[in-house]
Protein backbone atom coordinates (compact mmCIF):
# COMPACT_ATOMS: atom_id res chain seq x y z
CA UNK A 1 0.00 0.00 0.00
CA UNK A 2 2.90 2.29 0.63
CA UNK A 3 4.13 1.68 -2.35
CA UNK A 4 1.10 2.28 -4.43
CA UNK A 5 0.71 5.95 -2.62
CA UNK A 6 4.36 6.59 -3.81
CA UNK A 7 3.70 6.01 -6.88
CA UNK A 8 0.35 7.62 -6.66
CA UNK A 9 2.30 10.59 -5.63
CA UNK A 10 4.97 10.54 -8.93
CA UNK A 11 7.56 9.54 -6.17
CA UNK A 12 9.99 7.05 -7.96
CA UNK A 13 10.75 4.37 -5.36
CA UNK A 14 12.18 0.83 -4.89
CA UNK A 15 11.20 -1.63 -1.92
CA UNK A 16 14.05 -2.46 0.46
CA UNK A 17 13.15 -5.84 2.66
CA UNK A 18 15.34 -6.70 5.53
CA UNK A 19 14.36 -8.91 8.77
CA UNK A 20 13.44 -6.35 11.30
CA UNK A 21 12.32 -7.05 15.18
CA UNK A 22 9.17 -4.88 16.06
CA UNK A 23 9.48 -5.29 19.76
CA UNK A 24 8.99 -1.69 21.61
CA UNK A 25 9.79 -1.56 24.95
CA UNK A 26 7.10 -1.41 27.83
CA UNK A 27 7.77 2.28 28.74
CA UNK A 28 7.20 3.66 25.24
CA UNK A 29 3.16 4.91 25.29
CA UNK A 30 0.58 3.09 22.27
CA UNK A 31 0.14 6.63 20.63
CA UNK A 32 4.45 6.76 19.76
CA UNK A 33 4.62 2.74 19.04
CA UNK A 34 4.89 3.65 15.30
CA UNK A 35 7.17 6.67 15.75
CA UNK A 36 9.27 4.53 17.55
CA UNK A 37 9.12 1.69 15.27
CA UNK A 38 9.80 3.99 12.23
CA UNK A 39 12.69 5.39 13.44
CA UNK A 40 14.11 1.85 14.65
CA UNK A 41 13.97 0.67 11.32
CA UNK A 42 15.54 4.11 9.71
CA UNK A 43 18.49 3.45 12.66
CA UNK A 44 19.28 0.04 10.96
CA UNK A 45 20.05 1.79 7.27
CA UNK A 46 24.16 2.02 7.77
CA UNK A 47 25.98 2.62 4.62
CA UNK A 48 23.97 4.80 3.23
CA UNK A 49 25.32 5.94 -0.56
CA UNK A 50 25.38 9.91 -1.14
CA UNK A 51 21.95 10.11 -3.41
CA UNK A 52 19.94 7.79 -1.93
CA UNK A 53 17.19 9.07 0.15
CA UNK A 54 15.14 6.09 2.81
CA UNK A 55 11.78 6.22 3.74
CA UNK A 56 10.49 4.14 7.06
CA UNK A 57 7.21 3.85 8.56
CA UNK A 58 4.94 1.81 10.64
CA UNK A 59 1.01 2.31 11.27
CA UNK A 60 -0.42 0.88 14.29
CA UNK A 61 -4.50 1.08 15.08
CA UNK A 62 -5.04 2.49 18.81
CA UNK A 63 -8.13 1.45 20.94
CA UNK A 64 -8.23 2.45 24.63
CA UNK A 65 -4.62 2.97 24.71
CA UNK A 66 -3.65 -0.44 23.55
CA UNK A 67 -2.07 -1.22 19.87
CA UNK A 68 -3.82 -3.36 18.11
CA UNK A 69 -1.54 -5.07 15.80
CA UNK A 70 -1.24 -7.69 12.52
CA UNK A 71 -3.91 -10.42 13.77
CA UNK A 72 -2.24 -13.74 14.48
CA UNK A 73 -4.92 -15.52 12.70
CA UNK A 74 -8.70 -15.09 11.45
CA UNK A 75 -10.02 -16.08 14.51
CA UNK A 76 -8.04 -12.71 16.06
CA UNK A 77 -9.13 -10.64 13.11
CA UNK A 78 -12.78 -11.48 13.70
CA UNK A 79 -12.12 -10.65 17.27
CA UNK A 80 -10.22 -6.84 17.03
CA UNK A 81 -13.07 -6.32 14.44
CA UNK A 82 -15.70 -6.73 17.12
CA UNK A 83 -13.73 -4.50 19.45
CA UNK A 84 -13.75 -1.83 16.85
CA UNK A 85 -17.09 -2.24 15.66
CA UNK A 86 -19.06 1.24 17.10
CA UNK A 87 -16.47 2.68 18.28
CA UNK A 88 -13.84 5.15 17.58
CA UNK A 89 -10.11 4.64 17.32
CA UNK A 90 -6.68 6.05 16.50
CA UNK A 91 -5.09 5.53 13.72
CA UNK A 92 -1.35 6.92 13.76
CA UNK A 93 1.26 6.31 11.00
CA UNK A 94 5.00 6.71 12.20
CA UNK A 95 7.43 7.93 9.50
CA UNK A 96 11.24 9.02 9.10
CA UNK A 97 13.28 9.93 6.30
CA UNK A 98 16.82 9.58 6.18
CA UNK A 99 19.54 10.11 4.47
CA UNK A 100 23.78 10.06 4.85
CA UNK A 101 23.90 13.39 6.03
CA UNK A 102 20.47 14.46 7.58
CA UNK A 103 17.21 12.39 9.41
CA UNK A 104 14.06 13.68 9.68
CA UNK A 105 10.60 11.97 11.82
CA UNK A 106 7.31 12.98 11.90
CA UNK A 107 3.72 11.40 12.89
CA UNK A 108 0.40 11.58 11.46
CA UNK A 109 -3.16 10.86 13.72
CA UNK A 110 -6.59 10.15 12.31
CA UNK A 111 -9.80 9.03 14.35
CA UNK A 112 -11.97 6.46 12.65
CA UNK A 113 -15.30 5.93 13.67
CA UNK A 114 -17.01 2.73 12.96
CA UNK A 115 -19.92 1.94 12.55
CA UNK A 116 -21.69 -1.15 14.24
CA UNK A 117 -20.87 -3.95 12.45
CA UNK A 118 -23.25 -7.07 12.10
CA UNK A 119 -21.39 -10.48 12.66
CA UNK A 120 -21.89 -11.91 8.89
CA UNK A 121 -20.13 -8.46 7.75
CA UNK A 122 -16.88 -9.38 10.37
CA UNK A 123 -17.05 -12.92 8.73
CA UNK A 124 -17.35 -11.65 5.28
CA UNK A 125 -14.56 -9.23 5.36
CA UNK A 126 -12.27 -11.57 6.89
CA UNK A 127 -13.07 -14.33 4.78
CA UNK A 128 -13.15 -12.27 1.57
CA UNK A 129 -10.24 -10.07 1.86
CA UNK A 130 -6.90 -10.25 3.37
CA UNK A 131 -6.76 -8.64 6.71
CA UNK A 132 -4.17 -10.87 8.42
CA UNK A 133 -1.56 -8.21 7.38
CA UNK A 134 -3.03 -5.05 8.25
CA UNK A 135 -3.03 -3.00 11.63
CA UNK A 136 -6.38 -3.55 13.71
CA UNK A 137 -7.14 -6.09 11.03
CA UNK A 138 -8.92 -3.49 8.24
CA UNK A 139 -7.70 -1.84 5.17
CA UNK A 140 -9.82 1.65 4.98
CA UNK A 141 -9.94 0.84 0.88
CA UNK A 142 -11.33 -2.06 1.27
CA UNK A 143 -15.03 -3.10 1.67
CA UNK A 144 -14.88 -2.32 5.08
CA UNK A 145 -13.63 0.73 4.85
CA UNK A 146 -16.51 1.86 2.67
CA UNK A 147 -19.52 -0.17 4.35
CA UNK A 148 -18.43 0.67 7.70
CA UNK A 149 -16.63 3.73 8.88
CA UNK A 150 -19.10 6.37 9.19
CA UNK A 151 -16.76 9.51 10.02
CA UNK A 152 -12.90 9.94 10.03
CA UNK A 153 -10.98 12.82 11.06
CA UNK A 154 -7.54 12.93 9.45
CA UNK A 155 -5.98 12.28 6.43
CA UNK A 156 -7.00 8.96 4.68
CA UNK A 157 -3.30 7.97 3.50
CA UNK A 158 -2.95 8.40 6.77
CA UNK A 159 -5.11 5.11 7.86
CA UNK A 160 -3.88 3.48 4.39
CA UNK A 161 -0.42 3.47 6.22
CA UNK A 162 1.47 6.62 4.65
CA UNK A 163 0.45 10.51 5.57
CA UNK A 164 1.22 11.78 1.61
CA UNK A 165 0.89 15.23 2.46
CA UNK A 166 3.22 14.98 5.72
CA UNK A 167 5.80 12.61 3.43
CA UNK A 168 5.51 15.02 0.49
CA UNK A 169 6.27 18.79 2.26
CA UNK A 170 8.65 16.79 4.59
CA UNK A 171 10.43 15.35 1.40
CA UNK A 172 10.53 19.36 -0.66
CA UNK A 173 12.03 20.32 3.07
CA UNK A 174 14.94 17.63 2.79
Amino acid sequence: RRSFLLSEMGIGHQIFEFDFDETVPSNIKAPETALFIAEKKANQLKDISENTIYITSDTVVVLDDSVLGKPKDLDDAIKMLQKLSGRKHEVFTGVCIKSKLKKISFQAQSTVYFRDLKENEIEYYVNKFKPLDKAGAYGIQEWIGKIGINKIEGTYSNIMGLPCNLVYENLLSF
